[in-house]
This record gives structure tokens, sequence and C-alpha cells, in this order.
């Protein structure tokens, strides 16, 4: 079996201020930091061979933080990786949600979605994005372990789920997962069949110890 578990950064400042994340480099808050130590509690008791596992994150701030409380857990050292960042929104990184609203210009519901200018200078388009996190995920499955931990954002764990799936990145124009902070998804893959599946979907029953 090849196991991956993907991991949503719990709660951030950036959460409580009401501000935009992307790749504004907000830190975990203190509840943030006791739900990464319960994530770490359910990943050590899942993952069978501590030796093999290898953790990989997304470098910004918050979720380096969550990656090194799975790290110390294991044993591992996590590998940060900048292809698992959220989505840029360019300038409307860090500003206050409502200024964010006031400019953001969402995609048609019929139309060009994946490469749609959002109305925010800098940001990147969802092609963008995706090719991005797609690249990431090539290269974290090419590593020669059996089971995998992949810390990453909210949005950006969708593209770790569908590209787990194979589905081709030009038909991503509206697939999206609903996955919450500190949250947990299990994916597998068999070594008969070589089916990929998707085993759980954003578990956060551990939260509720925090």
């Amino acid at each position: 079996m090849l196991d991956v578990y993907v991991v949503t950064h719990p709660e951030a400042t950036h959460h409580l201020e009401d501000r935009v994340g992307g790749w504004y480099d907000s830190e975990l808050t203190p509840t943030g930091f006791v739900h990464a130590g319960l994530v770490a509690d359910v990943l050590a008791k899942r993952v069978k061979d501590r030796a093999g596992v290898l953790v990989f994150t997304s470098d910004l701030t918050r979720t380096r933080q969550a990656a090194q409380a799975i790290g110390e857990r294991l044993g591992r050292e996590p590998v940060s990786m900048r292809e698992l960042r959220e989505k840029s929104y360019g300038e409307g990184e860090g500003q206050l949600d409502a200024w964010f609203r006031e400019r953001f210009i969402p995609p048609p519901a019929i139309g060009e979605r994946m490469d749609h200018d959002e109305g925010l200078a800098g940001a990147e388009t969802k092609l963008e994005w995706v090719r991005r996190v797609y690249r990431g995920m090539d290269q974290i499955l090419r590593a020669p372990s059996r089971t995998m931990i992949v810390v990453t954002h909210g949005g950006s764990a969708s593209l770790v789920i569908v590209h787990w799936l194979r589905i081709p990145w030009d038909a991503l124009g509206y697939a999206s997962f609903r996955v919450e902070a500190g949250s947990i998804t299990h994916l597998r893959e068999d070594d008969y069949f070589h089916n990929r599946t998707l085993v759980e979907l954003n578990d956060t029953t551990h939260l509720r110890r925090g």
C-alpha cells in the first residue's frame, strides 16, 4: 500500500484577524499549536513505519510549524516545498477580508475559469496555481516511501487530492473539496489493482479533544 495523509494547517493568526491568507506569512495561534499536536498524535498512531515515512510541507510559516510538530512525533525532518503553498492573491494577501471582497472578481459560472483575471495585481490565476501544486506532487510521488504526509493549506489540499485521483489539471475549472483547518485526509493506492482511493476526507474528530 501507498498511503498519503494530507494535513491542512490548523488555526493561524490571519484567521482570527479576518485577513486574506494566500502567501501572507501568518503563524499558528496558541490554539493552532495545540491542534497541530493533536494531528501529530493521530498520525503517530496511524503510521506504522516511522523510519520510512516522509513529511513534506509548504514553506510558509504556519504550515512549517504544523509539520514540525508532526515531524518531532515521528522522528522525521519535514521537507519544505514552495510548490505546496496556498494560491497567491497578490496585493490581496494580508488585507482585511472586506478590502479583498470589494476588489475580487469571481470567475464566471460558464466560460474561462482557469485563466480568469481576479482583479488583484500580482495574483496567480487558478491555472498557474494548479500547475504549481501538480509539479510539487509529481516530485513528492517520485520519493521512495510507502507513507507520506503532506502539510498544506485548505485550497491547495483540494489540488493535492485531485492530483492523486489523476484528474488532468485542465479539467479543474470546477473541482473542489471542502477541508477545514487542522484536518486529515487519507489517500491510498493498493498494490494489486493500483487503484487510487480517497479513503477519508476532512477528518477533524481529533480536534474535539483540544
